[in-house]
């Protein structure tokens, strides 16, 4: 069988830039779509001396995973974690979660390598906030960055998985390599997620939420 082949130069794709292309069931089945997989960017907070960042109105039954992604999280005080609580249609951020984190870590003086199992920031159906990263420094070049997962936020028949991965500066100069997961024990939709310190403000830092399509 003869291959057919495309010339790309004399394709116009200008007009679908932004969008994926994909062969359809024409008979000459080209065109523009979504290929699946991609994010969507629905909202970007910028913290600053910020008690709490909330995305409280994009999480919905349009998307079964959403992505949040912070960048550069500086702590207003020194030796403080980054947490994470969810809303299950209060107006409280106390979902009750049972979670699991490891870290791996490693000093700026080549000392105290390691990897382990970190017990004093698991929860087991609790309602607290749940800890993202160990104790950040807030020295002025110390922070932390990652990623948080939400799968399934509006179903009503399971409970509502999550992960996160963080890496940050540790308030004792280390470097954290954080990973966090779990779910929330609720078969009611999770329509809020909440980032706070475990104390003291968000110094700067930004925040992004992202629909999965």
């Amino acid at each position: 069988m003869a291959l057919s082949k495309v010339d790309y130069n004399s394709l116009n794709v200008t007009a679908a830039a932004s969008k994926a292309l994909k062969w359809n069931s024409g008979a000459d089945g080209f065109e523009t779509g979504d290929l699946g997989g991609s994010l969507v960017l629905l909202e970007t907070q910028t913290a600053s001396s910020s008690a709490t960042i909330s995305f409280d109105s994009d999480i919905d039954d349009t998307y079964d995973e959403y992505v949040f992604r912070f960048y550069d999280i500086h702590p207003a005080t020194d030796d403080e974690k980054l947490t994470v609580g969810f809303r299950d249609g209060s107006t409280a951020y106390d979902a009750t979660k049972t979670t699991t984190f490891f870290d791996a870590e490693h000093g700026e003086d080549g000392t105290g390598a390691s990897l382990a199992y970190s017990t004093g920031d698991d929860l087991a159906q609790s309602t607290s906030f749940q800890p993202v990263t160990k104790a950040i420094g807030n020295g002025n070049d110390e922070s932390c960055t990652g990623t948080l997962h939400l799968f399934s936020p509006s179903s009503t028949t399971f409970v509502k998985h999550f992960i996160a991965r963080a890496n940050m500066y540790y308030s004792g100069n280390y470097s954290f390599d954080c990973l966090m997961a779990g779910y929330c024990n609720t078969t009611t939709a999770i329509d809020g997620v909440q980032f706070k310190m475990s104390s003291g403000n968000i110094e700067a830092g930004t925040f992004k939420i992202y629909g999965v399509s």
